[in-house]
């Protein structure tokens, strides 16, 4: 069974950074590109970034280019996403996402999500 366990959320302020994290369990991490999506109160699912399975490559949606990045750990079936200069925009809950199909579908198995909320 896929599992998908996002953490490192919270409340921060305009301007500050987060670092998210996803634990991986139930299939062989290495062999996935995995992804992040994120879905703000009220709008649908947001593609944000990919990262393939030996990290050789990433993708960023343009609204994150530049302030986030994605980083992976295969050792320990670990996926992360730096967050850096955020916006009130920002504010939304991320899920990890086993990518199916096309990176910036964004489809695939995804955890619970971390709730992200950027306020002053």
């Amino acid at each position: 069974e896929v599992q998908l366990v996002e953490s490192g959320g919270g409340l921060v302020r305009p301007g500050g950074s987060l670092r998210l994290s996803c634990a991986a369990s139930g299939f062989i991490f290495r062999n996935y590109i995995m992804s992040w999506v994120r879905q703000a109160p009220g709008k649908g699912i947001e593609w944000i970034s990919g990262i393939s399975n030996g990290a050789e490559n990433t993708w960023y949606s343009d609204s994150v280019k530049g302030r986030f990045t994605i980083s992976r750990d295969n050792a320990k079936n670990r996926l992360y996403l730096q967050l850096n200069s955020l916006k009130t925009e920002d504010t939304a809950r991320y899920y990890c996402v086993r990518t199916e199909g096309l990176v910036q579908s964004g489809r695939g198995p995804r955890g619970q999500g971390t709730q992200v909320t950027v306020s002053s």
